[in-house]
């Protein structure tokens, strides 16, 4: 099993990693261009986060579905689940594309950042609309191959998009002068150039099992029916990170650009993490669609295991690296200053966010959506006011930026910890055969 895992675990570290990278080739290019640039690309990213965020049900319902289906033998329903899944990113994609877009300067100016931090926030949003439905397509592409146990192609796609991105940045902030609006516009191109790569290999599996390449409506309708579920679930944790942006926003722009290098190191180690709980939700999927109750309990234990242990050196790198890793970013001293106490609080979180993180992985994999929608809820209603409370005690400097941090890489991690494993440690969210 720990081969297994392992064996799905380790090419999707590589393929989720690549998403926050996109964000730290973009922070770090744009930090070097100044504090402003790069708090301006603090507020966007929140706010496209967001968007595409609570889309991520793409590829997390996506891949449950896929692996029961599979693991009962219905290689054809599991491929056009997929299929399914795809064409729902096309049409949410679109409309949200647009949305954002005609909405991009009300959005950041809701934050109360300074004229020229907004007048970058706008810039970079405004262009990242475009690349906004290829974002969900890459959801529901790598969730539909997950669910065949296949991380490898997400891996090699990922790889080449990451590369180019890298490339097209630099080519288009520097070389030809384009400062923020380059970044994005290298961005966008690099999504969509993955989209086409994904479109290549799941038209070879639709051929292969037999699956159409139309939508079927009663797949749209399954997979919006659990998606809604995690719609709410990730709406949950998109308004605790948004509220801490919020916060960190009205401490200035040292403060809000310091947290933009924080929450991008988070993202990227949270991402690290997802690799294992990508595996829990194959591996599970697939156990309860063999209707195997007993592996799919070994699953949990082995998972969590491995989330923990990988947490505690994830910690301790980020413990070892807090007083470097600024530089990577911005050479702004205000920023770098109070940057290594609140990194080192962040590297004490690691082991509770791997905890976290594999058990939200095991309930996807069930299909326990609606527990994951109301739980979110009453997280984020736990850790609104201890946010409130850290923010009035330690009101700015360093302490802002660690106090910050430690509500939501503890606070708001405990809570979800608590209501996460009370579920996962017993037996309902067990449910057998090719449907929950």
């Amino acid at each position: 099993m720990d081969r297994r895992i392992a064996g799905l675990a380790v090419p999707a570290l590589g393929a989720l990693i690549a998403e926050p990278l996109f964000l730290i080739v973009d922070s770090a290019m744009i930090g070097h261009l100044g504090a402003a640039p790069l708090a301006g690309l603090a507020i966007a990213s929140a706010i496209l986060q967001t968007a595409v965020g609570l889309m991520v049900f793409l590829a997390y319902s996506t891949t449950p579905i896929v692996a029961r289906r599979s693991g009962a033998g219905d290689r054809r329903g599991a491929v056009q689940a997929g299929i399914d899944g795809l064409w729902l990113a096309l049409g949410i994609g679109a409309v949200l594309g647009v949305a954002l877009w005609a909405t991009s300067s009300p959005l950041v100016s809701a934050f109360g950042a300074a004229g020229d931090t907004s007048e970058h926030a706008a810039t970079y949003l405004a262009i990242s609309s475009a690349g906004l439905p290829a974002m969900l397509l890459v959801f529901a592409a790598s969730g539909l191959l997950r669910g065949l146990q296949d991380t490898k192609t997400p891996l090699m796609v990922a790889g080449v998009g990451f590369t180019a991105n890298a490339l097209l940045n630099w080519l288009l902030i520097y070389g030809l002068g384009f400062g923020v609006a380059g970044a994005a516009t290298g961005t966008v191109i690099a999504q969509w150039g993955m989209v086409a790569a994904y479109l290549v290999v799941i038209g070879r599996h639709s051929r292969q099992a037999g699956a159409d390449f139309l939508p079927h409506r009663d797949g749209l309708r399954y997979a919006g029916r659990s998606g809604w579920w995690l719609f709410i679930r990730t709406a949950g944790l998109r308004g605790a990170v948004l509220a801490t942006v919020a916060a960190a926003a009205t401490h200035g722009t040292a403060a809000t650009a310091g947290y933009q290098v924080v929450f991008t190191i988070f993202s990227t180690a949270a991402f690290a993490l997802d690799a294992l709980a990508i595996a829990a939700q194959a591996l599970v999927g697939e156990a309860l669609g063999a209707r195997d109750a007993d592996r799919a309990r070994f699953i949990v234990r082995r998972i969590l295991f491995w989330g923990l242990a990988f947490g505690v050196v994830l910690g301790l790198l980020l413990a070892a690296g807090s007083p470097l890793i600024g530089r990577v970013f911005t050479t702004d001293e205000s920023v770098l200053a109070i940057l290594p106490a609140a990194l080192i609080v962040l590297g004490a979180s690691m082991p509770l966010a791997g905890y976290v993180f594999m058990l939200d992985g095991i309930l996807m994999g069930a299909g326990d959506a609606r527990y994951l929608a109301w739980t979110s809820l009453v997280n984020v209603a736990v850790y609104l006011p201890a946010l409130w409370l850290i923010m009035t005690i330690v009101p700015s400097g360093t302490g802002a930026l660690v106090g910050l941090t430690a509500g939501f890489a503890l606070v708001f991690m405990a809570a979800r910890a608590l209501t996460l494993g009370w579920r996962a440690h017993g037996g309902r969210w067990i449910v057998l055969g090719p449907v929950r």
